[in-house]
């Protein structure tokens, strides 16, 4: 009994290094985010823009070492890409994630559509012990998986099949079990944790920032033209680590 209550406080303990710097961060926005009188400035609403542009900055550092990086090949032939930058990971036999991000689905003609905001939630099980933050990227294959997400809740190994993806120049060394799968996982991680995955993890479309973003629903994004430049720059730099195969 004391093992068992022992356990149980210690993975409460460790999840709740999960959701501090969430806490953290969520006091930090409603601070910056009044006025003395109680009146909302735009600091708060900046919070969708940084969003997108560490979006683009965490695909950047990681193909500027293509050694290291994402098959050029993977990005070419990618029906979508989501991007989801700090997402929190933290266990104790029991694992938690929780992130915010954002997702690009390639239109019918093969060009880059505006990314919309995503959750990643859910947790897993195994033999885990830390907490971390770490920027994850997620490669489709197929365009109307990543198109699905749209619709509403997308479990990860469910809905679509999930696999680490090969990293450096060329993708010619991957696993059968690589290949076959719907999506390939990245992370580039900031401190200690064993025993990462994402099976069983869900993708959400957050519909409130991406309204708040482009002034239009998640179903309706593409159809905006004066697109934000948060935005253009991560269709940039899509753009330019896609466009060719090496």
């Amino acid at each position: 009994m004391k093992r068992t209550s022992a356990f149980a406080f210690l993975a409460a303990f460790l999840m709740s290094l999960l959701l501090s710097p969430l806490a953290w961060s969520a006091e930090s926005k409603s601070v910056t985010g009044m006025h003395p009188q109680g009146k909302h400035t735009k600091k708060k609403e900046d919070s969708e823009q940084q969003r997108m542009q560490k979006s683009a900055n965490v695909l950047q550092a990681i193909m500027k070492i293509p050694e290291k990086g994402i098959p050029r090949d993977l990005l070419h032939d990618a029906g979508g890409i989501a991007i989801i930058p700090s997402a929190y990971k933290a266990g104790f036999v029991v694992g938690g994630t929780y992130g915010k991000g954002v997702l690009a689905v390639r239109d019918e003609n093969g060009r880059w559509g505006n990314p919309f905001f995503i959750t990643l939630v859910g947790g897993s099980v195994g033999y885990q012990i830390g907490a971390q933050a770490t920027d994850v990227v997620l490669v489709f294959k197929n365009r109307m998986k990543a198109e699905a997400v749209k619709n509403g809740k997308f479990t990860l190994g469910a809905d679509a099949s999930i696999a680490a993806g090969p990293v450096g120049r060329k993708a010619e060394a991957a696993t059968d079990v690589t290949l076959k799968s719907e999506i390939l996982s990245y992370s580039r991680s900031r401190g200690l944790f064993a025993g990462v995955s994402l099976g069983g993890s869900a993708l959400e479309p957050d519909n409130k920032s991406t309204e708040k973003y482009y002034g239009k629903p998640v179903s309706e994004v593409q159809s905006v033209k004066k697109v934000p430049a948060g935005a253009l720059e991560l269709k940039r730099v899509l753009d330019r680590y896609s466009k060719e195969k090496e």
